[in-house]
């Protein structure tokens, strides 16, 4: 474990997923189908946008069978999450096709988004992140039904880890996409830019996608130069975080600027610069004159900027 997720382990969201995923035995449909059966199984449930909680208390993240069932869940359809450890509990997830008019007058549910959740206090980190592996699953599986070589509707096979196409028997694996999110220095200062998407006043770390053929250090010397023009020598890689947005793996990484004259050149950054300890605590603090704000503990990003504040990276 890095020295940063030793002092974060528990701020960042989404690392501290501990289901037993039973990987040797997903091939098992069999023991799926005990597990899937088991009274105390409970099911993820998700729409195209959000996921549908319980609101019953004592309930927390899942549903039982039938409560699936009776919203229109397929049980083909079902991923396997994994097992907890201590409980032996088991986890489903599926998607439902409610329209969002039918899901908002839902009695007993809670209809809420992963990122609100992430937000908020009122999960426990171990649930947030099985409802991260949930979500990424679920988007893949919702957008990869049909087979990419010839087109003919997929089956999902493996509890949910595989689709198989049974025209030309093409085997296709749930995607997650690498990105490298980094944060360049130059001594006491960081650059750090504006995205045009985030909220206003909010300013973060660079980041992009890897493409095929790139170590780490490439990717984040590329996509630090097409955004800002910056030049980047030494790359360390720090931490990495799930991303389930939709099914992203964040690589933290910290760069050393060789050079340091800011050129925006793309759509990629509507502001960037560079920042001293000083302001960026202020960042940090919300005491900024111009309310200028770093992002929320939930991302990496947040656990980069403060790691380089507080000498711990």
């Amino acid at each position: 474990m890095s020295a940063l997720e030793t002092a974060n382990a528990s701020v960042m969201s989404f690392v501290d997923n501990r289901l037993d995923r039973r990987a040797t035995k997903r091939t098992d449909t069999g023991f799926l189908d005990t597990l899937l059966n088991a009274p105390s199984t409970r099911i993820v449930l998700s729409t195209a946008t959000n996921l549908l909680l319980p609101a019953e208390e004592g309930e927390t993240v899942g549903h039982t069978l039938e409560t699936a069932l009776a919203l229109g869940a397929e049980r083909k359809e079902m991923v396997f999450l994994g097992q907890d450890p201590e409980t032996e509990r088991s986890y489903f997830a599926t998607t439902v096709e409610l329209e969002e008019d039918d899901v908002a007058i839902l009695d007993g549910f809670k209809v809420t988004d992963l990122r609100t959740l992430a937000l908020g206090p009122e999960l426990p980190a171990d649930e947030l992140s099985m409802l991260s592996q949930a979500r990424a699953l679920i988007h893949w599986h919702r957008t990869h039904r049909f087979c990419s070589r010839c087109g003919h509707p997929s089956q999902m096979v493996e509890g949910g880890y595989r689709r198989d196409c049974p025209s030309c028997e093409a085997q296709h694996f749930p995607r997650t996409d690498a990105c490298v999110i980094m944060l360049i220095t130059d001594g006491d200062r960081a650059l750090l830019g504006r995205p045009p998407r985030l909220m206003e006043g909010v300013y973060t770390t660079l980041a992009g996608f890897m493409e095929p053929g790139e170590t780490v250090e490439q990717a984040v010397r590329r996509e630090t130069l097409e955004e800002s023009g910056i030049k980047v020598g030494d790359v360390r890689l720090i931490s990495n975080q799930p991303w389930p947005f939709p099914s992203n793996l964040m690589i933290g990484c910290v760069g050393d600027a060789l050079s340091f004259d800011i050129h925006i050149e793309d759509d990629e950054l509507e502001a960037c610069k560079w920042c001293d300890r000083d302001e960026v605590r202020q960042m940090a603090d919300g005491t900024h004159p111009e309310g200028h704000i770093i992002p929320p503990s939930i991302s990496i990003a947040h656990e980069l900027i403060m790691g380089w504040l507080e000498n711990r990276i």
